[in-house]
């Protein structure tokens, strides 16, 4: 007779080396039935146990690759939806602690999503006609089931400006969806200009726009952000240079306008790593993206002579993604060696299926 879940009440409390001892230990019980993957974001504590690691983009094509039983998600909500969509039916996604949610995520749902939609047809007839939804991976599963059942497409920070290409081969405009920052600069790398970029405001009424504007609009960007990403300013690129005159800035696409255009690179988690690390030697980057990734990347580049720095005077992180710690993992991994499955995420069939549609036209044209 299988016993009782153990609570996490035990774990809590655990020194953060006890908690380690604890995760090896049901590791080496589990070997090669479960695998971790972890976001580039996660806590340095957490990352050190990891299996493999990515951005989203690279995780979710682990996700549909791994082959153990166990997928633990090292991240938050939406990515551990997305290793249930694309692994196989027999394997079980899992989130160490519920909790672990996504701010920008939170800032789009089907309810406001669909209620765009009936705008929309109200202003442009049919919108399957005219416009293909497009939603960046950082949105929870009935997004993206939206996506594939109305046509559209799932799309990461490395692959936006191909999906735009592919989503506007489809349809003469774009509803882009939960980040506006990231759809922008995309957009303005397409050559699109900012005024035919409108924002819609899901808390208004049509958007908080005019019927011409929205018939004007060839992307209309839902008003949504990351909060790490949007502390980012201009004026900390301008007095990092007056100090560093010689220095390079590098910017996730999820910051603000003017910070990516006053960066020497933008790209994704992935593409910032592979910038820095094949920098010459010596060279000194001011980085704007997530301080433990900063932090991280810091380290391995520094006997190189490498100065990396984060962008933000104010330290910031993803709050949420570090509710994942080592108790959390500890307790997770230590009832899956008895055999008891805690947290698991498992996204509704149907939802899963029109959800799958969209991340595979997302893995196809990427």
């Amino acid at each position: 007779m299988q016993t009782a879940v153990i609570s996490f009440d035990q774990f809590n409390s655990l020194k953060d080396e006890d908690a380690h001892a604890r995760i090896r230990a049901a590791r080496q019980k589990l070997g090669e039935r479960v695998v971790l993957l972890v976001h580039h974001y996660q806590r340095a504590d957490v990352y050190q146990h990891r299996d493999l690691t990515g951005d989203s983009l690279k995780l979710s094509r682990l996700a549909g690759e791994a082959n153990a039983e166990y997928i633990v998600f090292c991240g938050v909500h939406f990515m551990a939806e997305v290793a249930d969509i694309l692994s196989k039916p027999e394997q079980i996604a899992i989130l160490p602690d519920l909790a672990a949610g996504c701010s920008m995520a939170d800032m789009a749902n089907l309810a406001k999503v669909e209620r765009c939609w009936r705008e929309l047809r109200e202003v442009l007839g049919k919108p399957d006609e005219f416009v293909t939804p497009v939603t960046y991976i950082n949105s929870a599963a009935d997004l993206k089931a939206f996506c594939g059942e109305h046509g559209g497409i799932v799309c990461t920070s490395s692959n936006a400006p191909k999906i735009l290409e592919w989503s506007f081969a489809q349809r003469e405009k774009i509803l882009f969806f939960p980040d506006q920052h990231l759809g922008r600069w995309s957009g303005y790398k397409m050559g699109i200009p900012l005024e035919d970029m409108a924002v819609w405001d899901p808390d208004q009424l049509y958007g908080g726009l005019t019927r011409e504007q929205i018939k004007r609009a060839k992307m209309l960007l839902w008003k949504g952000h990351c909060a790490v990403h949007q502390m980012f300013q201009p004026s900390h690129i301008a007095n990092w240079r007056k100090q560093n005159p010689d220095g390079i800035v590098i910017s996730h696409p999820e910051s603000a306008f003017d910070v990516c255009l006053n960066s020497d690179y933008v790209g994704s988690t992935e593409y910032i790593l592979k910038v820095v690390k094949e920098a010459a030697p010596g060279t000194k980057w001011l980085v704007g993206t997530e301080l433990n990734l900063v932090n991280r990347l810091a380290e391995e580049v520094k006997h190189e002579g490498k100065l990396v720095q984060f962008m933000s005077p104010m330290v910031c992180m993803c709050s949420t993604m570090q509710r994942i710690d080592p108790q959390h993992l500890a307790w997770t991994l230590e009832n899956l060696a008895e055999g008891r499955v805690v947290n698991r995420i498992t996204v509704p069939a149907h939802e899963a299926g029109l959800a799958r549609l969209s991340l595979e036209r997302m893995l196809a044209v990427s």
